[in-house]
């Protein structure tokens, strides 16, 4: 029997009022997978999250979450959950340390100090834990608003926008924390906008355009939006070795590019890459480099979400 996914939507739908903000949505998460929601404003990534949470009910649809249906049972699918919103909210004239003592009262069966002072602690934010909430920089509240979720130690964590605003080293930090979380068990949803952040955070993206448009790996993304091509640095450019690709069958196409380099379309690109060198150097051509020619992941996106537009 195999196990089940810890997250799952079936045919989820939610209308508010004449809008459609998610239209049928399937999809299951893995326990330990990061999972990273890209789409434009009003896409439905919130919407899902909110719905999965508990927090608002589907139209139509159902889902689980760690086997409890979030729309009969918030209260449990929340012992399970983290959910760290886009704009959290503090008592900020409360001290760190007392506002994670307060909602950690909320939960039972925990020491809301321990808890407190042990994601303080974890969030390297123990020295400033006397401190006022409200003399906090913007990128050590969205710490403390980590650590909020984190108290009761939940196996689940849904990341809105978790970055947003931050300078680049306290974004870093804030993605080092989430990876490190992964690796002790945590899944992870991670609705963002930021494209490099979602690559390098995720196991599969997920494109949404109200409903679903596409989930998979990015490699498996890039490769089901355009073809796989190599890219061959040579020491200099040689017209011989590009005709000599040309009669190879192996070779679908080869063309050079403007930076002086060789971009080839191999039948096989697994396969046939160690074939594509021997020619190249049996042709007198010195390869300095051989890669995959990656597109972006903002190009399949663009692709991804335009063609669903279109």
């Amino acid at each position: 029997m195999e196990p089940r996914p810890l997250l799952a939507a079936h045919d989820l739908s939610k209308r508010f009022r004449d809008r459609v903000a998610v239209d049928g949505l399937n999809f299951t998460v893995e326990q330990g997978e990061i999972v990273g929601l890209l789409g434009p404003n009003g896409a439905g990534k919130t919407t899902t999250l909110r719905m999965l949470a508990g927090i608002i009910g589907p139209t139509s649809g159902t889902a689980t979450v760690d086997g409890v249906d979030p729309a009969r049972e918030p209260e449990k699918v929340h012992e399970s959950i983290g959910f760290l919103t886009e704009t959290p909210g503090f008592y900020e004239r409360l001290s760190a340390e007392r506002n994670l003592a307060y909602f950690a009262g909320f939960y039972e069966g925990i020491d809301a100090k321990i808890a407190a002072r042990r994601e303080l602690a974890r969030m390297d934010l123990a020295d400033r834990a006397s401190d006022r909430v409200g003399t906090f920089s913007k990128g050590m509240k969205q710490r403390l608003a980590l650590a909020r979720v984190l108290l009761h130690a939940p196996r689940i964590l849904f990341l809105d926008e978790p970055t947003a605003g931050l300078d680049p080293e306290a974004a870093r930090d804030l993605r080092d924390l989430i990876v490190a979380l992964r690796a002790d068990g945590c899944t992870v949803l991670l609705s963002t906008h930021n494209l490099a952040e979602a690559e390098a955070l995720s196991d599969r993206i997920a494109v949404f355009r109200t409903r679903l448009v596409a989930i998979d790996t990015p490699r498996t993304l890039r490769e089901r939006q355009f073809q796989r091509r190599l890219r061959v640095r040579l020491v200099a450019e040689s017209e011989a070795c590009r005709a000599a690709l040309q009669r190879e069958e192996f070779v679908r196409d080869v063309r050079w590019l403007e930076d002086g380099t060789l971009s080839v379309l191999l039948a096989d690109p697994d396969r046939d890459r160690p074939r594509l060198v021997t020619r190249i150097v049996e042709a007198g051509g010195q390869i300095l480099e051989v890669r995959e020619d990656e597109r972006p992941l903002e190009e399949v996106y663009l692709n991804l979400v335009g063609g669903e537009e279109a």
